[in-house]
């Protein structure tokens, strides 16, 4: 038997409407570590978005590098494998690599080259260890995979999606050749999938910078386990159990905050998958929305924010968080500073107010300036809040689509 635990999208760093998640992150980690040792785990896969940003603070990574210390001290037997999401560096990644392989932990920023330059699949084939020593799986580790990454496929229909399938090819080959009787055959990959729920605009679908979204068909039959990441929702790929995204295990967005946040221990009976189970994460603070997901009229959110029901005894640090939406038949000056009134001396931290204008026409930096601060918003967001001004009604899946695309194609020539 095998065990590994499969986490993703950790977005160390990261800040939600200028508020650190250190404290959070911490939380994760601590428990994370208890996790490993508690359930006996043979292997951590770890797919992708490390980091919240190329350039993570400092902060971010000493966390990073801390829990990779613990996770040797505690558990020595544990292999440990990491990959680059579209978040992270992957130079930063792979550069404490000589350091990090001799402690068993295998990084995998970008895909390794010959001296020649061509793509040296081989090296990302990774042995995973059962508590007896022997080797029980051979991942073909792939990262995140951006246009360069790519052989030409310029005679496919689609040359991004024929080159992916061509990397992948080419690893699992790599994995199978060294693959023994016995071993499982496992593959990691951070991109969109088709058939992924998308995680309410907080990541859009990608592929090396382009609207793409892969055929679970890059994953055969024989391959027991794929560990997924990008999808901040936890779920199934095409009702496949083998193809998971383990989810985030955080809300990054208030939008996620019912999202399950979990990792995932996944046991392996030789080549076989024999079980996957969700480990929930508890989670160290509160994100509340409210009224709800339907916004209302400033009275009824004020009466609503009243009945709020809060714990006194948590100290300011564990205070829950709040979004307030707020449906307004004309500009309210002040709108903020009279939620902030509703909420005083309560023990809640008001991070943001959504206003919900009811199409009169202004532009939307007059309509969410004050309320919602438009500068803090994804331009998807605004994207979005455009068209409900406009038109009364969430902009359709395909018109969402074709913006995304040409959001990709303006930010790929900065």
């Amino acid at each position: 038997m095998l065990r590994l635990i499969h986490t993703a999208d950790w977005h160390l760093g990261h800040t939600l409407h200028g508020l650190s998640r250190e404290a959070e992150h911490q939380a994760f980690l601590d428990w994370l570590l208890d996790a490993l040792e508690r359930e006996a785990a043979d292997a951590l896969i770890i797919a992708g978005d490390v980091f919240d940003s190329a350039n993570p603070p400092a902060a971010a990574q000493a966390m990073f590098y801390r829990f990779l210390a613990a996770a040797r001290m505690r558990c020595p037997q544990l292999d440990v494998l990491v990959i680059a999401g579209n978040h992270d560096s992957a130079a930063r990644l792979d550069a404490p690599s000589p350091l990090l392989d001799g402690l068993g932990i295998r990084v995998i920023g970008a895909l390794p080259r010959t001296a020649a330059g061509d793509f040296d699949a081989p090296r990302l084939v990774v042995p995973l260890y059962a508590a007896d020593g022997r080797v029980a799986a051979r991942v073909a580790a792939v990262p995140f995979l951006r246009p360069a990454d790519l052989p030409p496929c310029s005679e496919a229909e689609d040359p991004l999606i024929a080159g992916v399938e061509a990397v992948y090819a080419d690893a699992l080959a790599a994995a199978r050749a060294q693959r023994r009787p016995g071993e499982a055959l496992l593959a990691t990959g951070h991109a969109y999938l088709v058939g992924g729920q998308l995680s309410a605009l907080s990541e859009r679908r990608i592929l090396g910078g382009h609207q793409h979204a892969l055929p679970v068909a890059l994953f055969p039959e024989d391959v027991a386990y794929v560990a997924l990441g990008h999808l901040h929702l936890a779920q199934r790929v095409a009702g496949r159990d083998a193809v998971r995204y383990a989810g985030a295990p955080l809300p990054f967005a208030f939008a996620e905050n019912r999202y399950p946040h979990q990792v995932l221990r996944v046991d392996l009976d030789g080549e076989q998958l024999a079980a996957v189970e969700p480990l929930p994460v508890p989670q160290h603070l509160e994100l509340l929305r409210r009224p709800g997901d339907a916004a209302q009229g400033l009275d009824e959110v004020l009466e609503d924010l009243a009945q709020l029901a809060l714990d006194p005894a948590l100290p300011p640090a564990r205070w829950p968080c709040l979004e307030v939406s707020v449906r307004l038949e004309r500009p309210e000056p002040g709108l903020r500073r009279r939620i902030e009134l509703a909420l005083d001396q309560r023990p809640v931290r008001l991070l943001t107010v959504v206003a919900h204008h009811c199409g009169r026409g202004e532009a939307l930096g007059d309509e969410y300036g004050e309320a919602a601060g438009i500068e803090a918003l994804a331009v998807g967001e605004v994207f979005r809040r455009c068209h409900v001004s406009r038109y009364r009604q969430e902009p359709e899946a395909e018109l969402l689509e074709v913006f995304c695309k040409l959001l990709e194609e303006v930010e790929a020539r900065k």
